[in-house]
């Protein structure tokens, strides 16, 4: 009675199956061409039956094993003919080395295959992670997807693998699941196709046949298969409509592999613990026959305890091709697997004629993916190919589009002030020097505290909560978690506790939770306000977060799994980006990274030549910094590396970055008329040659002003600094630094612009406008116009209305008032004014005399700040959200003139005879500046560009013109233009 209750049971089950697959047809077989079929006739013939019978076996191998291995391996390639290897943990180079020495001594090329889910880097070392399934769920874009298995596609052929054990095609349903997890695309059956096919195709339009895993579904288990045997009771409904669907698609768009798992389903084959892998039923009854299936059926590996515990190696190997498996996956003993086959045979439980089939699969199969025409691994530039910069670009995408903002009250993300609101960072389960606290310090200063481990005394985070009371803003970032929920995902009590608490202690302040690791432990967090998951816990992932964060990019990502009620699957919280600077690779902005390498070459010939003691560049385009690095030290006789950290003299180009802003914003509010003359707004040039002059004029550097003038020179008396002037110690009296140990008098400024004032213009033809001549006189002048319209101080304005809005914290003027001269690059070695080194105050010794703060010099600043804020004038005074101007003034005076002037309204322009300070290939709408010291700072808004360049050349001495004569700074910019990107 029994018994027929059980075969009652199972042709419920085929027939409820039937239901679902009767409308199902598998995409059609590729023609075989006449070629092909000759290959495998050709291969197949010349095998014996026992070499035929070696081609089932699929064993392991090892890049990191001695010798040992090495030979156990040739061993089984030369006297079992084995069909192929799946390599596991080493390098990629010894893989490489070991694939050639491998099928050198194969009659038939091997079958290489690789667990790659998320790359190469799941099973070799130095080798890419892109992510994790669970992250590729929560996209809403499966093209990325694609993206990604091409890439991996490609590496893997590069190394000689032509099978990929990917994608999982487990529907994630049951959240104590401890095997599939973070692995599954989520639990969404729609979302797990759409996103497998996108896989599938990705790896198989790129020559590598994907092998879908692990039918019919590992999805629902809490059991790990390595461990033990899962036990699978879901009723036939779900399995026919839920588990069964992913791979029914899949097959549908041509997998050419699909991976059978180790899973106990007794509705289906009620032998007691008998695997899926072994049962005949699900293999070949259900997986062949109901859902006829055509491609290669591979076992999951039969090392694992789901399917060895009560066999001995090898029996279950013949247990497992029984059972209708094509490709028998790590065998432990094929010796003892072939034996018992041919014992098989004799009892007639299997045919050669089935046999010889499945030979034939696996011959079809390895002339698909080109061996029929095997070529050894090029083992030259492996490792520089396997890490493709388009690589890393995609793998930026991937967790870009992913993260997932699930608790955003009031809309308090993204970020919007920097300037008047108190960040701090707590990290918690990974070192303090980290790329997330890093990537929050670009955006805002913070005050960081770490807990390096995950588990520590309630005490220690007691006393961390006491400190952070302060504080507006606490981001609360939490790394290293576990991918399973055994022992809450790693998330100790203590940290959840800590969390509650600072969150309850004081309203006010925001408590932004930042979970980098699976998402089924969002459920520990559910009373969070502000609440982001990251799905992994990695560099790329620890410096997207906080780009998020701050609107340098939107929040886009979908829960791909439930964590909890509040947190369903398919929930997440979009955000709009800001503007802000994001940060990228080169070719996610369509630059060549191989190109900018030469950006390298030119900053070290430049400090080998002595043309500068160091430099930073910067490459921005279309909102991201792509390129910044730091070369060289602070002098030629220090070991003191410059970082990107490190302040600089940008000495002129505080005209367009201090000054000009402030000009541009009067303009912009109306208060500033650049047709009126300077009498209008300084009455004090009334009856002197200033008064006629137009403010237009003056900005385009043709108001007929001299270049300078030496005014340092008159307050020097018998070589030496003239006491009417200058004193050694601060007073109210002497109150301008100069520099350390040298104070200007207090009417030093009234001395300058009386001097300026009275100074003579050049000469011109009567009746024609003065010729274009460069003036520092031009902005003493406009400095004082801002200054009595805005009645505030230069320096005070732009800090208050744009720096500190701009989360700018490097750019200032008299850095050392902040910064420590050991932040600081020096100049010149003064040896005719101040008689010192100049290191933390400005070089020119105008602006030097008026204590620093001057409308043409004496700006510091780090290349990434000074990006910042050209990258607001690029947008026209949009950033971060804030609108800095209301009307397109940048674009108004960016744009040329006149075309006798290539110059803009304070802004420097390329010159059309080639020779000016530009590439030749930038576009004529760039402006920008150079400064004195070895500076430069470039837009071009056609190609979406920012480029800047600080050094300070002028170490140890002013005349130092190598780096003007060498034109380095115009060589770089070439090269960023070279690495432009055509498309195709």
């Amino acid at each position: 009675m029994w018994k027929n209750f059980l075969f009652f049971l199972i042709i419920s089950a085929f027939i409820g199956l039937s239901l679902v697959v009767s409308s199902f047809t598998p995409t059609d077989e590729p023609t075989v061409t006449e070629a092909e079929n000759s290959w495998v006739d050709s291969v197949f013939t010349s095998l014996t039956f026992e070499q035929r019978l070696g081609q089932l076996f699929m064993v392991t191998a090892l890049s990191n094993k001695g010798s040992a291995h090495v030979q156990q391996i040739e061993k089984l390639i030369t006297n079992y003919n084995i069909g192929g290897l799946m390599f596991m943990y080493g390098t990629p180079y010894k893989q490489a080395a070991l694939t050639n020495q491998y099928q050198a001594r194969s009659r038939v090329p091997l079958l290489i295959a690789m667990d790659a889910e998320w790359g190469l880097n799941m099973r070799l070392d130095s080798s890419m992670h892109f992510a994790k399934q669970m992250t590729l769920g929560a996209m809403a874009d499966e093209h990325y997807v694609y993206l990604m298995a091409q890439e991996i596609a490609l590496n893997l052929r590069r190394l000689g693998v032509q099978v990929s054990f990917s994608p999982v095609l487990d529907v994630n349903s049951n959240p104590q699941n401890p095997v599939i997890g973070n692995r599954s695309f989520g639990e969404s059956k729609e979302q797990v196709s759409r996103r497998g096919i996108a896989y599938i195709k990705g790896l198989q339009d790129n020559g590598v046949m994907a092998v879908a895993k692990h039918f019919p579904g590992h999805g629902d288990t809490d059991t790990d298969s390595h461990k033990a045997l899962p036990v699978i009771n879901s009723d036939l409904k779900r399995l026919t409509e839920v588990d069964l669907y992913p791979f029914m698609q899949s097959f549908q768009a041509g997998l050419k592999g699909v991976m059978v798992g180790h899973l106990y389903m007794p509705q289906f084959d009620s032998t007691e613990k008998k695997a899926t892998t072994l049962s005949h039923k699900l293999v070949t009854g259900l997986l062949k026959q109901k859902m006829n299936y055509q491609g290669l059926v591979f076992t999951d590996a039969l090392n694992m305890k789901g399917v060895s515990q009560g066999y001995k190696p090898g029996l279950v190997d013949a247990q497992a091709l029984l059972a209708g498996n094509d490709v028998l996956l790590f065998s432990e003993d094929v010796p003892t697997a072939i034996a018992e086959i041919k014992n098989a045979i004799n009892r007639g439980d299997i045919t050669p004629a089935e046999i010889d089939a499945r030979v034939r699969k696996i011959l079809h199969a390895k002339y698909w993916a080109g061996l029929n025409r095997y070529q050894p691994v090029n083992l030259a530039h492996l490792k520089e190919e396997l890490n493709r910069p388009r690589s890393r670009a995609v793998q930026h995408k991937l967790y870009e589009k992913s993260i997932t903002l699930v608790a955003n009250h009031g809309n308090v993300l993204p970020f919007r002030e920097v300037d008047t609101t108190r960040y701090a960072h707590v990290s918690i389960g990974i070192r303090p020097d980290n790329p997330f606290t890093e990537t929050l310090q670009h955006y805002a200063p913070f005050a960081t505290y770490n807990v390096r481990e995950r588990y520590v005394p309630d005490s220690v985070l007691i006393n961390l909560r006491k400190k952070l009371g302060g504080y507006d803003v606490v981001v609360v970032s939490i790394h290293s978690l576990n991918s399973t929920s055994v022992s809450n995902y790693g998330i100790g009590e203590n940290t959840r506790t800590f969390i509650k608490n600072l969150q309850k202690e004081n309203p006010r302040q925001k408590v932004v939770v930042c979970v980098l690791g699976n998402a089924y432990s969002l459920k520990f967090f559910e009373g969070s306000k502000w609440l982001v998951c990251g799905y992994e816990d990695n560099p790329v992932a620890q410096s997207v977060i906080p780009q998020v964060l701050f609107g340098a990019l939107p929040a886009q990502g979908k829960l791909p799994v439930t964590a909890s009620a509040a947190f369903p699957a398919g929930f997440g919280l979009e955000t709009a980006s800001l503007n802000r600077l994001r940060y990228d690779v080169p070719e996610s902005v369509g630059l060549d990274s191989n190109v900018l390498t030469e950006i390298d070459d030119l900053a070290m010939e430049a400090i080998n030549e002595k043309a500068t003691p160091g430099c930073q560049i910067l490459v921005a385009r279309d909102g991201a910094i792509v390129f910044n690095k730091s070369y060289g030290n602070f002098t030629y006789e220090s070991a003191n590396p410059v970082t990107a950290s490190t302040l600089y003299d940008i000495a002129s180009i505080t005209k367009v970055a201090a000054t000009l802003q402030a000009i541009m914003y009067l303009k912009d509010q109306g208060k500033l008329d650049l047709n009126e003359k300077l009498s209008r707004y300084l009455p004090e040039v009334i009856g002197t040659n200033k008064q006629n002059l137009l403010i237009k004029d003056i900005l385009l550097h043709q108001a007929g002003l001299q270049p300078g003038i030496p005014n340092w020179q008159k307050t020097i008396t018998a070589q030496q600094l003239s006491p009417t002037y200058y004193a050694s110690a601060q007073t109210t009296i002497y109150p301008n630094e100069v520099v350390p140990g040298v104070y200007s008098v207090k009417t030093m400024e009234d001395s300058l612009w009386s001097w300026t004032v009275h100074s003579r213009l050049l000469p011109k033809k009567k009746g024609t406008p003065s010729e274009m001549k460069y003036s520092d006189l031009s902005f003493y002048i406009l400095k004082r116009v801002a200054e009595r319209l805005l009645q505030q101080p230069i320096d005070q304005f732009t800090s208050q209305y744009f720096y500190k809005r701009l989360g700018l914290h490097s750019i200032t003027y008299n850095p050392l008032t902040i910064f420590s001269k050991s932040q600081i690059a020096p100049t010149e070695y003064d040896n005719y004014f101040r008689r010192t080194l100049v290191w933390g105050t400005v070089h020119d010794q105008a602006a030097a005399m008026l204590g620093g703060v001057a409308g043409h010099a004496g700006l510091f600043s780090t290349a990434t700040d000074l990006a910042v804020l050209m990258e607001m004038n690029r947008q026209n005074g949009n950033y971060g959200g804030i609108s800095y101007f209301k009307s397109p003034v940048v674009t108004e005076f960016a744009q040329q003139q006149n075309p006798t002037n290539r110059r803009g309204l304070g802004w420097d322009k390329p010159d059309p005879s080639g020779i000016g300070p530009t590439s030749n290939k930038a576009s004529v709408n760039s402006f920008g500046h150079t400064g004195f010291t070895g500076t430069c700072a470039w837009v071009d808004p056609d190609q979406k560009l920012v480029y800047i360049f600080l050094s300070n050349r002028v170490y140890p001495t002013a005349a130092n013109q190598k780096l003007l004569t060498h034109s380095y700074r115009t060589r770089i910019h070439d090269v960023i233009y070279k690495a432009i990107l055509t498309k195709s």
